[in-house]
């Protein structure tokens, strides 16, 4: 009986290791953060607002972050527009740039490309925490 177990035990083991490395995380350990430049919002808002995007980037399977930094004061305009259709006191839009694995993360990208621009919008309440709102081109 024990002859028996062992092996299955050995080949269920090394399919759970297969589906854990297939399915990795979005990576965002070694993203380059460009420091900040604004008029607008400080330092901390903007680390508080690009935590806010590592978080949601994990959900992003086989894709690596290597640069996030804020879109500028010159989008205040924009940023705005968003406020307003969120209904909310401030937006903050920061731009990435991320790479996908030979699979295209889970498959949504083109594999082994590298997207460059990519858009987060947060929005808060004053005094608020940042919450995600949208992301992509556009």
């Amino acid at each position: 009986m024990r002859k028996k177990v062992l092996p299955v035990i050995a080949v269920l083991a090394i399919l759970l290791l297969i589906y854990i490395v297939s399915f990795e995380p979005g990576k965002t350990y070694d993203c380059n953060i460009v420091p900040i430049k604004s008029e607008v919002y400080t330092q901390e808002d903007y680390e508080q607002a690009c935590s806010v995007v590592f978080r949601y980037f994990k959900g992003f399977r086989g894709c690596n972050m290597t640069e996030i930094r804020y879109a500028g004061d010159d989008e205040l305009d924009a940023m705005k527009e968003w406020s307003k259709e969120y209904d909310t006191d401030e937006v903050i839009i920061l731009e990435s740039d991320f790479t996908t694995d030979s699979k295209g993360g889970d498959g949504s990208f083109n594999p082994n490309d590298t997207y460059n621009d990519w858009n987060w919008i947060l929005a808060r309440d004053k005094n608020g925490r940042w919450k995600h709102k949208d992301h992509g081109y556009g």
